[in-house]
């Protein structure tokens, strides 16, 4: 019989090589196709081996329920309260993640349909759904790919596989609606672009540029940890170019997106910055690592910040002042904050050589 007759499903035959796929992976997909379990790789993991990458993990999409997964694996958790996921466990600490196929609780809506609305805030997303639900819900069409083992076969129901030939993002659906529904999409659509060097469609980035002002509403914790990705993965400089050209850095750090405009008052301040995220590029890569969060945040944050303290009597005060708003604004834990400011007042002692009672501080690593 054909699973998923009538759904809309194009089937490409793909042979990703046995060795790029996780063999833990396998077996969890193996286990439930035995039980009489639909169960694929899906999303990220195979993105990233079709365009030759190496994925960081590797996902699973089933109709078992969580229940379903945690009877058939002795090694298996069941987590979350709003959308429960099974992980199973492997030794090293791995995890393989099974989601159960869900579908997107609110019906689809056009352009013009979702300007009538005035919020489309996607608040719940613990229905589930079939296989082609689950694939024509998630964001961009590059994530929307299931692989089926046995067949060796990419499933997709979404255009997939015709972005990832001309590496390109595009959102599932209206990109008004999508980005609208949840604002973060947007920044995920600059970190897969720049981490994976793909092209955003025209239409996909004039609604990045037409939503910006929605990031505003989404929850403060999952930008500020968005923003961190963008600089985490090797290509800081391109992510955060994108994010100042659709004015996302305007809406979320204003205070950067202020710095970078002004060319002539900061002296090539834009230029200096630039380069500063082209070495934290190269050490990411050449450390097979990101750096820790506390510098990334300085080296997005020290030239503006050095400027608001600049001729300050006071300037504790000044710094405090300057962050306060942007710790409300995207959440910044305050001992990121607190670090930023105490290795703020470290560096002009450092750049000139003179160490001194600076070698007994905690920060004095992440400074140098």
């Amino acid at each position: 019989f054909e699973r998923h007759g009538g759904t809309g499903l194009l089937r490409h035959d793909a042979p990703l090589p046995d060795d790029s796929i996780d063999p833990d992976a396998a077996k969890v997909v193996r286990r439930l196709e035995r039980a009489g379990y639909q169960a694929y790789l899906v999303g990220g993991c195979v993105r990233d081996l079709l365009l030759q990458g190496k994925p960081k993990d590797f996902d699973v999409a089933t109709n078992a329920r969580p229940e379903d997964v945690r009877a058939l694996f002795r090694n298996c958790r069941v987590i979350g309260r709003r959308f429960r996921l099974a992980h199973v466990l492997f030794s090293g600490g791995k995890v393989i993640e099974v989601a159960t196929f869900r579908r997107n609780p609110g019906a689809s809506l056009s352009e013009d349909d979702a300007a009538e609305v005035d919020d489309l805030l996607i608040r719940s997303d613990n229905v589930f759904g079939e296989a082609h639900e689950d694939a024509l819900r998630r964001d961009f069409t590059i994530n929307g790919l299931f692989y089926d083992l046995d067949r060796r076969q990419v499933l997709d129901w979404c255009g997939g596989m015709e972005d990832i030939g001309n590496r390109a993002i595009r959102t599932i659906g209206d990109p008004y609606v999508r980005f609208r529904e949840d604002p973060v999409r947007s920044l995920r659509a600059i970190k897969f672009a720049a981490r994976l060097d793909l092209g955003i469609d025209p239409v996909v980035y004039d609604a990045m540029v037409a939503t910006r002002d929605d990031l505003a509403k989404a929850a403060r914790p999952r930008i500020f940890e968005e923003i961190l990705r963008l600089m985490r993965g090797g290509a800081a400089h391109r992510s955060m170019w994108l994010l100042w050209e659709v004015g996302a850095m305007a809406v979320l750090v204003p205070e950067l997106a202020a710095f970078l405009d002004d060319e002539e008052g900061t002296g090539g301040g834009a230029a200096r910055f630039w380069r500063r995220l082209d070495a934290i590029d190269t050490l990411t890569r050449e450390r097979g690592a990101p750096l820790d969060d506390i510098v990334l945040w300085t080296a997005l944050l020290h030239e503006p910040l050095a400027e608001a303290c600049t001729g300050e009597r006071d300037v504790i005060r000044a710094a405090y002042d300057f962050l306060e708003p942007i710790i409300a604004r995207i959440a910044m834990p305050r001992r990121i904050a607190d670090a930023l400011r105490r290795i703020l007042s470290m560096l002009p002692r450092l750049s000139s050589g003179r160490v001194g009672r600076l070698a007994r501080t905690e920060f004095l690593e992440l400074a140098l």
